[in-house]
């Protein structure tokens, strides 16, 4: 292995530009991103249902997909559950403020 002298870096990369948002992505009301978010837990929750059932009746025979696919849909309850504490616990917060 052999050692450069002090302060010689290999040659970087060239730095690349981040380009901004789409203004559709940026503009987007808050309430209508929860509500998207919110739709996609509910398809997630769908498709594991369907996936289990699938599994049950006998059309499907990959455990391991059924299994991954109740994980997802349950990873996402458990944030959607989260998100909603900590709002709640925020708006009890400003609710309990002294004016």
């Amino acid at each position: 292995m052999t050692v450069g002298p002090v302060g010689s870096s290999p040659a970087l990369p060239p730095v690349q530009t981040v380009q901004p948002a789409r203004a559709s992505e940026s503009t987007q009301s808050f309430g209508a991103r929860l509500e998207s978010a919110l739709s996609e837990v509910n398809a997630a929750s769908a498709r594991a249902a369907e996936s289990a059932r699938a599994y049950q009746m006998g059309t499907q025979n990959d455990l391991a997909a059924v299994m991954v696919e109740q994980q997802v849909s349950s990873l996402g309850f458990q944030l959607t559950l989260n998100v909603r504490n900590k709002a709640l616990g925020a708006y009890r917060d400003i609710m309990n403020m002294p004016l």
